[in-house]
């Protein structure tokens, strides 16, 4: 049974099987499979959207820090004042104050005041002190009321972070989906080449007899330039059999962010000629639940949530404000706290305050255009879904279709084998020329090739099936959490 990938990515580094450089590594599927979805440049950045919004969901939970307001001012005046009939009054003035306030869930505002006020007037009284210890609040009623208002940018980031999750899933489902592709590729590929050794080498057997017979008078010497033309048209294809093998190693390579001075990989797994029968009814539901579907329904999510808030933005703003405070007044300091601990000297105040812009143009037509992308998000979730449910048809399609031709491409491989026989005992007898043999021995390698590829075609039916089910990560084994781009974030500093 294949183990479960368990995702890590704060280190990023997959422990794999120690080979010197430039031997040959044999490699799974499966640890092809995990050294992608670890070290890939491009899964490892996308992570980095998720924990981009993991900061913005607490630079806005931020909003619930209490804030300290400290205030100091001092005043030196000597100016003259009409009190004092145009002549010069020398005075001075001290402001100490601080507060202490705190955002509500409610979009309200709570503040705790403490103010101390010293002046100082040469031509009336030597100084007096004016302390003032209250509470307040401000509370909106109509507009920017209630948790979800104050909380809206908190569950923007939050729900796009939902949603680069799923986008993320997205790039892990392709890069695995690439993985399977690529893998089974390069084993065509050195299947393919295999093929053409074998035909090489027996080009130049059919060389070596025509030459023998040739030369004891059985055949023309006409035979010879036939065979040898044979021979160099396989090395030519062996050419480029080895140089397809090698540009692919350097594609699987990339993807795996393997060292260049790694040797030539071996594929150890073979692509599966089981039949896989599909339930279409099925496959569609599963399709349903993938994860740029998930990722759109985010989207949707986001969009109905700026459009509840911008609704109700375009209500009139009505603020309820209150506040009470006891005060002092005295030339002392000492006796001005005394008064405001006594609770002689209380002040309260209840007020509402009322705006509201005539037409309210600005409001109104950014809730209309939040509307309209809602919709529209709306319309885009609907196509994604119908495109998912034709993308399954497809796939079931080409599974049953490559399936067909794996049996097709065996029984072209047997017959062309039975007719090589046939004609190498007529070339035999003189009844077929050199030409033939090689042409019918070239049949031959087309069938092998074709085989290959309706076996690898097959695979790759396959792995577009689970890709477009959404069910591939699931059957190799990968779980994301939201834990993976936390984990990055906290890891920042």
């Amino acid at each position: 049974m294949r183990l479960p990938i368990l995702l890590s990515f704060s280190l990023f580094i997959l422990p794999v099987t120690a080979y010197s450089a430039g031997a040959p590594l044999s490699l799974t599927l499966n640890e092809a499979i995990r050294m992608a979805v670890e070290k890939n440049l491009d899964v490892r950045a996308e992570l980095y959207n998720p924990a981009q919004y993991e900061a913005d969901i607490n630079r806005y939970r931020a909003i619930y820090d209490p804030l300290l307001t400290l205030q100091t001012s001092y005043t030196d005046s000597n100016a003259a004042t009409a009190s004092s009939g145009g002549n010069a009054v020398e005075s001075q003035g001290a402001v100490l104050n601080s507060s202490l306030s705190q955002l509500l869930w409610t979009g309200g505002t709570a503040a705790i005041t403490f103010n101390n006020g010293y002046t100082s007037t040469v031509a009336t009284a030597p100084k007096s002190w004016q302390t003032g210890l209250g509470a307040s609040i401000s509370q909106p009623l109509l507009k920017n009321v209630g948790r979800e208002a104050t909380e809206i940018n908190i569950n923007i980031s939050r729900y796009s972070k939902f949603a680069s999750l799923e986008r993320f899933n997205s790039r892990l489902l392709t890069t695995v989906a690439q993985v399977r592709t690529e893998y089974y590729k390069l084993h065509s590929l050195r299947e393919e080449r295999e093929v053409k050794k074998v035909s090489l080498e027996l080009a130049q057997k059919i060389l070596s007899d025509t030459q023998a017979r040739v030369k004891a008078g059985v055949l023309p010497a006409m035979e010879i330039l036939n065979a040898e033309f044979g021979v160099v048209t396989r090395e030519k294809e062996l050419i480029d059999a080895e140089r397809a093998v090698s540009d692919q190693i350097d594609v699987l390579r990339l993807l795996l962010q393997m060292d260049a001075g790694t040797g030539e990989l071996q594929t150890v797994d073979l692509p599966s000629r089981a039949r896989f029968d599909a339930v279409e009814s099925e496959a569609i539901q599963k399709a349903l639940d993938r994860p740029d579907i998930r990722e759109q329904k985010r989207n949707l999510e986001l969009n109905e949530l700026q459009t509840r808030n911008l609704s109700q933005k375009t209500r009139p703003d009505l603020t309820l404000t209150a506040s009470a405070q006891l005060t002092g007044l005295d030339n002392s300091y000492q006796k001005n706290m005394d008064k405001v601990l006594t609770s002689d000297y209380p002040v309260w105040m209840v007020g509402l305050e009322f705006k509201y812009p005539l037409g309210n143009g600005v409001a109104e037509n950014e809730y209309r255009k939040s509307r309209l992308k809602t919709e529209q998000a709306s319309l885009q979730l609907r196509n994604l879904e119908e495109n998912s449910a034709n993308e399954v048809r497809a796939a079931i399609r080409a599974l049953v279709a490559g399936y067909k031709q794996i049996e097709v491409a065996d029984r072209g491989v047997r017959f062309a084998e039975e007719r090589l026989r046939s004609f190498i005992r007529k070339n035999e007898v003189g009844l077929a020329t050199t030409k033939d043999v090689l042409d019918v021995e070239n049949d031959l390698a087309v069938s092998k090739s074709n085989q290959i590829k309706a076996v690898v075609g097959y695979a790759d039916s396959l792995t577009r099936y689970w890709q477009v089910t959404g069910e591939l990560l699931e059957r190799e084994g990968i779980r994301v959490v939201e834990g993976d781009a936390d984990k990055l974030y906290s890891a920042t500093r």
